[in-house]
């Protein structure tokens, strides 16, 4: 006699918003209880209706058997059939319309409320969810392959070792491959893409937004001549700003030296000062230069009471640039005074002493000192690019990303961790490396460097980057000297960036440590075998090429611990990192003579008593101007939604749920005092505010 079926359950199917994700094919579900009873097997279709398209929520319903329990598993397959078969399926969920049945859960006890909203928005519970139905949820997250037989359990999170359906998952992740493969565009250079993945691209909705943006900066600056000819003066050229795009904070502070100060601590590039306990051979600086600058002390006694500050930029020592423009390679000393403001004392232009290249100070006369400052700022411009931007988040994490789909099945814990930092990545480094840094593009004509010194300072600095140093904040500032906050008290970057590393890693912790809860899960895990493996092979032989990655060849990783930091300073790079050095480049770089990105002039070589006009000369024109201040402006703009904020939910088993929330709350309150900390700040730094940084590196 056949079991009596009834009505039972609503299954919501989100079709992803990747190019090709919608599927002409058949799809088929079957659902599972605990004990193993099964529903009918239902194909996903409804009369007269073009099911499973692009960025759709499908609904269908779903009978079951009378003693049907809680839903436990839910089987998935789909046919070849149909012009276009391909199918990406963000997730399915399903709602138990069972009234008063012993498997009820209610949602905000075991889910979260907060998390679902985010999931489904609240417009659709609103309409859809009464207090009494119970949601289960299986996020998936792939392209669905045809004859595939897939099997998820609740949450569809669980270790390669505990998948019972292995085959399917190793499919998915050598299709994974022939889609995700390495290119290395030169020698020296880092992974990349080969060719971007549909699934991606950006988001439509993403897209018009980043395209209009650009029209509506270019709309502001309309009523103004831009021409090639040069600015007539200073004033001439700051008035355009209030006009247009508005002015940057350091309009009115640029030429002084405790600004200059403040741009190591709190700029786009605070990554590169350091302690100095002796005075490097090559800088020809003695007692008598800095007389009288250094308050009441020697150098000698400055140095022993670690007062003096030291920024070598010597890896863009003769560094060949575009049409052969002239880049220094300077040294800057800086003293901390009673006060704690650190100022300038003192800068070398080259990296060799000799008549040709003297030590400026401030006792020079004043647009003497201040062209010094701004050709030094002008190198440090191009480290900033090159490396602190550029070259160790964009393209650093893009190999990590690559990385990750290869090895890590979207059912592994550590990739529904990571994704949602990965959003759009590899998209705006193959649109930013089209449009930005490519012969006759922004770079090449607004930076000195250009597209051929660029790529050449990308290499020196990959070769010196290591996971156990510029990888994890502290032990990048412990490298520099400058951790202590009694060596050096005013020091925003670090004072922020500690406390939001510290935020995410509690978060990292929580998850990683419920999956690897045993000794043995760590060491059965191939997945993270294969994803460690990668990460560390040269770069020349498939690999991402990151040197010092805690674990090693025959093990992998041998701890807990060693996961929680590396998984930790990739999401940290994605976020804060790339917070740090981006968005505030329209402060920085859009009034030129603050932080040159090009001059137009040779390196000096003598003190010589410059005029106004001597300045302006060396100012690029009204065109190239508004290129910068466009384009910085652009780069400005945040792409995604804040830290912890998830455009896409991964996670969705309790523990989970539970470490997301913590995660929104930590960064709440980190955020609150992060606002209190600038009421008393010498200057205003809210760039690594939880609320201003983004999830993942989008622009």
């Amino acid at each position: 006699m056949a079991a009596t079926m009834k009505k039972a359950f609503t299954l919501l199917v989100k079709t992803g918003d990747q190019e090709g994700a919608g599927t002409d094919a058949n799809v088929w579900v079957v659902l599972e209880d605990e004990q193993g009873r099964a529903t009918p097997r239902i194909k996903l279709d409804k009369i007269f209706y073009n099911d499973l398209e692009r960025a759709k929520r499908d609904t269908y319903n779903v009978e079951c058997p009378e003693d049907f329990g809680r839903v436990a598993r839910l089987k998935l397959s789909r046919d070849s059939s149909g012009i276009a078969d391909d199918w990406f399926c963000d997730y399915i969920h399903v709602e138990d319309r069972r009234p008063n049945t012993s498997a009820k859960r209610r949602v905000s006890k075991e889910h979260g409320t907060k998390a679902i909203r985010n999931f489904l928005g609240s417009a659709y519970l609103k309409n859809n969810l009464s207090e009494d139905k119970t949601l289960y949820f299986f996020p998936i997250h792939r392209w669905v392959a045809p004859r595939n037989d897939y099997l998820f359990h609740e949450y569809a999170v669980c270790l390669p070792q505990d998948d019972v359906t292995q085959e399917a998952r190793k499919a998915d992740l050598e299709k994974k491959r022939e889609s995700y493969k390495f290119i290395v565009h030169a020698p020296g250079m880092v992974a990349q893409i080969e060719n971007l993945p549909s699934d991606e691209k950006f988001s439509e909705e993403y897209y018009w937004t980043f395209a209009s943006e650009k029209i509506s900066l270019l709309a502001k600056t309309k009523l103004i001549e831009w021409t090639t000819t040069k600015w007539s003066t200073l004033e001439s050229m700051r008035s355009v700003y209030k006009k247009s795009l508005g002015e940057p904070g350091c309009i009115d502070v640029w030429k002084t030296d405790r600004w200059f100060g403040l741009q190591r601590l709190q700029g786009v590039n605070p990554q590169v000062i350091r302690l100095c306990k002796a005075i490097p051979e090559n800088l020809d600086v003695t007692e008598e230069t800095v007389s009288g600058l250094l308050e009441d002390l020697t150098l000698a006694e400055a140095l022993e009471k670690n007062k003096i500050f030291l920024c070598d930029l010597e890896i863009t020592d003769n560094l060949k640039c575009k049409d052969d423009r002239e880049l220094c390679s300077p040294l800057a000393l800086f003293y901390l005074q009673k006060n704690n403001e650190l100022m300038p004392v003192a800068i070398q232009l080259k990296q060799k002493k000799g008549p040709e290249n003297p030590v400026y100070t401030p006792k020079d006369p004043p647009n003497t000192w201040l062209v010094a400052k701004m050709f030094y700022n002008n190198a440090e411009a191009q480290h900033h690019q090159a490396l602190t931007h550029l070259g160790y988040t964009h393209l650093l994490m893009e190999g990590v990303v690559i990385c990750t789909h290869r090895n890590l099945s979207p059912s592994h814990p550590l990739f529904k961790l990571m994704a949602p930092h990965f959003l759009f990545l590899l998209a705006i480094n193959t649109r930013g490396l089209e449009k930005l840094v490519s012969l006759g593009g922004w770079v090449d004509t607004c930076m000195t460097q250009g597209v051929k010194g660029i790529f050449e300072l990308m290499k020196r600095g990959f070769d010196r980057w290591r996971f156990d140093r510029e990888g994890q904040v502290e032990k990048e500032l412990e490298a520099r000297g400058v951790l202590d906050p009694e060596i050096l008290p005013y020091y925003p970057y670090r004072d922020d960036a500690i406390p939001l590393y510290n935020v995410i890693k509690k978060y990292v912790n929580k998850v990683v440590r419920h999956h690897y809860d045993t000794p043995e899960k760590l060491a059965d895990d191939w997945e993270l075998k294969w994803w460690r493996e990668e990460l560390v092979k040269a770069r020349d032989n498939n690999g991402v090429g990151l040197q010092n990655v805690p674990g090693n060849d025959k093990d992998g990783f041998t701890s807990v611990e060693e996961v929680v930091d590396v998984v930790t300073a990739i999401i940290a790079t994605c976020s804060l990192g790339h917070a740090a050095a981006n968005f505030q480049q329209y402060e920085q770089y859009a009034f030129v003579p603050n932080y040159p990105g090009i001059l137009m002039g040779r390196v000096p070589t003598e003190k010589k008593d410059y005029t106004e006009r001597d300045i302006m000369t060396l100012l690029p024109d009204k065109r190239m101007t508004l290129d910068i201040m466009v384009i910085t402006k652009l780069l400005s703009s945040r792409g995604t939604n804040s830290l912890g904020n998830f455009e896409m939910q991964y996670l969705y088993d309790p523990v989970g749920v539970e470490a997301a929330e913590e995660f929104r709350k930590d960064l709440k309150k980190l955020s609150l005092d992060m606002k209190k900390s600038n009421i008393d700040r010498q200057w205003k730094f809210d760039w690594l505010d939880p609320d201003i940084v983004p999830n993942s590196i989008s622009v």
